[in-house]
């Protein structure tokens, strides 16, 4: 079952929106406290997230922008904001649809599934638009191309990516490409790193792999 998370802050409309989504065969959540709405949808990975722009606290604006920074979740914007604008703020930050309330239900449940069809073959993947890694195939897709990572190194990727700017300790590191913290070979994974970080820099993905001396490692953006 499809899940579809629902930021609304208007009781009655996001009521009306669960049932419609559960009624259409959806699973429906609802997301309340807005300010932490972000790390909660991140938390669910629904496979569509329906968000409000005027929330108490934060705007529609501030999640999508932080959910598209920091995930590959697709976003469709339903507001009563109708200026062109507005659409083009929130497209502008990484929402895939744009639909003004009043809005017939027919409408929205087909641009829904639409969006959902879209993003399926994407389910397996980790990062952010415009730069995420395949979990299953460890392909990384940066812009408009793609790549196969071996095997090491798209584990790497992956805990790198799961933890954007933040520093990812080496025994977590062992962990994911020995299967345990006992085998511990620095030299190793000092040459899984070095052949990873040299691809990101021959590739031009605009991300760069920082080491942290004597405590591991992390994943930024250039610039």
């Amino acid at each position: 079952m499809k899940q579809v998370v629902i930021v609304e802050d208007e009781e009655y409309m996001r009521e009306e929106l669960a049932y419609m989504f559960t009624q259409a065969g959806y699973q429906a959540s609802c997301v309340t406290d807005f300010v932490s709405a972000a790390e909660q949808i991140m938390e669910l990975r629904p496979d569509l997230t329906v968000l409000d722009v005027n929330l108490p606290g934060t705007t529609g604006y501030a999640i999508c922008e932080k959910l598209k920074k920091q995930a590959v979740i697709p976003v469709l914007v339903l507001t009563s904001r109708d200026q062109i604008q507005d659409e083009l703020c929130a497209l502008n930050l990484g929402a895939d649809e744009f639909l003004t309330k009043p809005c017939r239900k027919e409408r929205l449940l087909a641009r829904a599934e639409n969006l959902i069809k879209r993003y399926e073959s994407r389910r397996n993947q980790i990062g952010r638009e415009g730069f995420s890694l395949d979990r299953q195939t460890y392909v990384l897709y940066y812009g408009e191309h793609s790549v196969v990572l071996p095997e090491n190194q798209g584990k790497l990727m992956e805990l790198l990516l799961s933890r954007v700017g933040e520093v990812v300790p080496k025994k977590e590191m062992f962990q994911a490409l020995w299967g345990t913290t006992k085998y511990i070979d620095e030299n190793a994974l000092q040459v899984n790193m070095t052949r990873l970080k040299g691809r990101l820099a021959r590739l031009d993905t605009g991300w760069k792999i920082e080491a942290v001396r004597g405590v591991g490692y992390r994943l930024k953006e250039e610039g």
